[in-house]
């Protein structure tokens, strides 16, 4: 966003962060132009493409034995606790873990906090419980708090992002964004 920007001084962007479903709500309005959001699942009505993907990461406390691995693999995470915000992406990421941790019917121990992710990951180096992140939201620094790559049985546990727009919509600077998309991720796609 900030190369796109750069490029296009002349379109004021406005960054929202919302739920899902208050983003959606907001694109069917017009209020937004488009919604990027982890995941690639189609909304009726909404355009979607994949645009890219970013690495899961587990943040944990410095002191945790894992903190001392470079890579830690889904099966290292069975029997931890996790603390995932209550907000968009917590709901992603806890389907998510349930999908890959539950074993013989045992579900993980995870506490949706009615807290933003940042919250969590200042409380987390004097916690027990870890949570779970995309590298893209690694760039902040906390005391006490480590990221270790999550791989499964294909390598690198990834996540997609993806744009969500309406046919309708006729913005300028809308469609100079996805052709900057399109170009910069080698992305095939019509809008």
């Amino acid at each position: 966003m900030m190369s796109w920007g750069h490029a296009h001084p002349d379109v004021q962007v406005d960054c929202v962060e919302a739920n899902r479903s208050v983003l959606l709500a907001e694109l069917d309005t017009g209020e937004i132009d488009i919604a990027i959001l982890m995941g690639a699942n189609g909304h009726r009505g909404f355009r979607c493409k994949q645009f890219w993907s970013e690495r899961m990461l587990v943040a944990l406390p410095a002191t945790h034995s894992l903190a001392e691995r470079d890579v830690v693999h889904w099966t290292d995470l069975w029997n931890e606790r996790f603390l995932l915000p209550a907000a968009d992406p917590g709901p992603e990421i806890r389907d998510m873990l349930v999908g890959r941790l539950s074993v013989s019917g045992i579900k993980p121990e995870i506490e949706m906090a009615r807290s933003s992710r940042e919250t969590i990951l200042s409380i987390l180096g004097g916690s027990s419980a870890m949570t779970i992140v995309c590298e893209g939201s690694t760039g902040a620094r906390y005391p006490d708090v480590v990221y270790k790559p999550i791989h499964g049985e294909q390598g690198p546990a990834l996540t997609s992002y993806s744009g969500y727009w309406r046919d309708d919509n006729l913005n300028p600077a809308l469609r100079r964004l996805l052709s900057f998309i399109k170009a910069r991720f080698a992305l095939h796609f019509d809008y």
